[in-house]
């Protein structure tokens, strides 16, 4: 029997915001606004730190509900780190298996060192499980 493998970057969506963790979240939030983004990914600051990520739902939570100035508050002040990455190659049942044991809703591709997208359930579910009912 011969089984079809979706991976990771079969499914990922390339275009992704990296800014410096410096930035303030009113920065990031023109930027997601710009891009129709809802995460952004952290970069590292040198080659032994690791990447982050803030998701909209961060936003929400530390900065809205605590009544934070948007404009006053960096990035890495919010953000989740160090983040769970995907290896491209890595089934996306794997994937949504890893999602729901880490609590995850986004995580990047990561590829030789730098990310190559995103992958959320939106892309696990319209994109993996729609070609895995395909074959």
């Amino acid at each position: 029997m011969n089984k079809q493998v979706i991976k990771a970057r079969d499914v990922m969506h390339e275009k992704h915001l990296e800014l410096d963790g410096l930035a303030t979240v009113s920065e990031a939030l023109a930027l997601m606004k710009a891009d129709k983004a809802d995460v952004v990914i952290v970069k590292k600051r040198d080659e032994h730190d690791a990447y982050g990520i803030v998701l909209l739902s961060d936003i929400a939570k530390k900065v809205l509900a605590k009544n934070r100035s948007a404009e006053r508050v960096n990035i890495y002040e919010i953000m989740s780190k160090p983040v769970i990455t995907l290896e491209p190659d890595l089934d996306v049942r794997y994937c949504a298996r890893l999602f729901e044991r880490f609590g995850l809703s986004n995580a990047p591709v990561v590829e030789n060192g730098q990310v190559r997208g995103i992958v959320s359930y939106n892309e696990l579910v319209f994109q993996g499980l729609c070609e895995l009912a395909d074959s």
